[in-house]
């Protein structure tokens, strides 16, 4: 749909639903009282002990382990819990495991997988028959099925065993959900088909398992409790650091002088809690969720409202990265401008008091590159090009924005980052393309058609439509297998030694996940009516009644 500009030049108009939640934030200043602290302290010393104290080599021990971690109090005990899983680990390369019980050998292994141990998938061929298919007798243990299903979202290229497994759980599961009359053990088949454990974000994970665990008969009272009550006070915190962020947004008046954009600051949190949600990197995920606001704003003027002309000035004046610039862009995007450096000289003020200043010139650098790559396609756009799909997606896998993120969320974090984790991020990774991949097939999979009717520039669907001749559905199958490949890139590059600390690389899974999340079954930021507001209302609204 064409509209009339400011200066009345003819423009596409995406007509974005209006903001869901407004300044509704505004008003959340919750305190965490001295009584929940204390309770809350009391509980996690009881947890470490029983962590410390229970055997290593435990069927006990591995359920307590997933049970914590699943609860999401696990980054209370991540030394415990790391030392813990490094036995376990030794000691299966000692011995032979000869336990025949499918769910403790696939929670064994899912245990070890996510915290970075190779463990080999032959472990599995005791349960799999002469002809090598898996056995018919595991076809009634829901559990063992539930578990093995799990085990599959970790694998990397060439298992075929877990590619057998994959096939042989979703005809079990997809069966017993017709056929139970469990309506828990339905809950619990219907989640890990739809949002298995790996691709989940991990407030959301914690959120929905409190539940589940709370309607487990053998559940620990003491340990539901725990996650409740931590679950509320890191609520608390995260409504602060929204309400907080809220004020920012109002301040900017962007809702008002940037009416062609999508209004989803709290859509942004929301996604930057999926990167990181503990208390320690509430710096972090304030910075981030400016950044990225300011990413969702520039996005939106490159695809569906700024001409090519005013774009070309634009792209010009964050290549030089300064104020002076300013007078030679449109009026319309200054205020744009001027808040985007604004974000990032604030970065830079903070930091410079602990010498991590240069992490704002790598995250700078990521942004232009990502500019860059929004104006080559409008350049397309603009002369009706529709590219070779080499040609695109090298631009596409930068402009998803995966590696930008990364780099900008690294900037507030507490950790010690050397220059060799950004000279390595800078060189696009594998683990970065991959979730690069991830995030641009999901997305033009799931939004190609409405990109068109807005007038977008074409997708990798188009573009491989075109180049190949295929069908729509052809290209569909053709890049969800291309998702496939690249969480089982993503995996593989998780897997010990890796080339940068853990947490660098935790990012970028935490990246992928929240796309997963998002960009599934539709466009949910983008639409935010609907599925993303109620995990919003879950994650930041609703308490979990003690």
């Amino acid at each position: 749909m064409a509209t009339t500009s400011p200066n009345n030049k003819s423009r596409r108009l995406a007509n974005f639903h209006s903001t869901v939640w407004g300044y509704h934030f505004l008003s959340y200043t919750p305190e965490i009282s001295t009584q929940e602290k204390l309770e809350v302290d009391e509980l996690k010393e009881i947890f470490r002990k029983m962590l410390m104290e229970t055997c290593d080599n435990s069927t006990q021990k591995l359920v307590l382990i997933d049970t914590i971690q699943r609860l999401g109090v696990a980054y209370h005990f991540h030394n415990e819990i790391e030392t813990s899983i490094q036995n376990i680990f030794d000691s299966q390369l000692q011995s032979e495991n000869n336990d025949d019980n499918l769910y403790v050998v696939a929670l064994c292994f899912r245990l070890l997988r996510q915290q970075g141990h190779y463990i080999s998938s032959d472990v599995f061929k005791k349960f799999i028959d002469h002809d090598g298919k898996f056995k018919e007798n595991l076809t009634d243990d829901v559990q063992g099925l539930l578990s093995l299903h799990e085990v599959v979202h970790l694998r990397v290229r060439g298992e075929e065993i877990l590619e057998e497994a994959l096939i042989f759980t979703i005809t079990h599961l997809e069966s017993m959900l017709s056929n139970s009359n469990n309506d828990s053990i339905k809950v619990q088949i219907t989640e890990t088909l739809s949002q298995p454990i790996h691709k989940t974000a991990a407030r959301m994970g914690a959120r929905k398992y409190i539940s589940t665990y709370e309607n487990n008969d053998a559940h620990d009272n003491l340990l539901l409790k725990f996650a409740k009550l931590d679950f509320n006070m890191l609520q608390k915190m995260h409504q602060r650091e929204l309400s907080e962020l809220t004020r920012w947004w109002k301040d900017l008046d962007f809702a008002n002088k940037l009416s062609h954009v999508r209004d989803r600051l709290v859509e942004c949190y929301f996604w930057i809690l999926g990167m990181y949600f503990e208390p320690k990197y509430n710096r972090a995920r304030t910075m981030m969720t400016k950044v990225l606001k300011m990413n969702s704003i520039i996005d939106d003027t490159y695809d569906a409202y700024g001409t090519l002309d005013e774009l070309a000035s634009f792209t010009d004046a964050i290549q030089r990265w300064d104020i002076t610039a300013i007078d030679s862009i449109e009026p319309y995007l200054r205020p744009a401008y001027e808040a985007l450096l604004d974000v990032y000289s604030e970065m830079e003020q903070v930091l410079a008091k602990e010498c991590k200043s240069d992490r704002v010139y790598y995250a700078k650098q990521e942004m232009k590159n990502l500019v860059s790559a929004y104006f080559k396609e409008a350049q397309w756009l603009d002369g009706g090009c529709i590219p070779k799909c080499e040609e695109h997606l090298e631009n596409a896998l930068v402009s998803s924005g995966c590696l930008m993120a990364t780099a900008s969320s690294l900037v507030g974090m507490e950790e010690f980052i050397p220059k060799q984790t950004y000279e390595w991020l800078m060189n696009e990774p594998l683990i970065v393309r991959a979730s690069s991949m991830i995030c641009r097939a999901m997305d033009d999979i799931i939004g190609h058609e409405a990109e068109q009717e807005r007038g977008h520039v074409a997708s990798i669907i188009e573009c491989y439509m075109k180049e190949y001749g295929a069908s729509k559905q052809e290209a569909y199958m053709k890049y969800h297998k291309e998702v496939i490949n690249g969480w089982k890139d993503v995996n593989k590059e998780l897997l010990r030694p890796t080339k940068v600390p853990i947490f660098v690389l935790e990012r970028v899974l935490n990246f992928a996940r929240v796309m997963d999340m998002l960009y599934k079954e539709e466009d949910a930021y983008t639409n935010s009516k609907g599925k993303l507001k109620n995990m919003i209302s879950l994650l930041l609204v609703e308490s979990i009644k003690i």
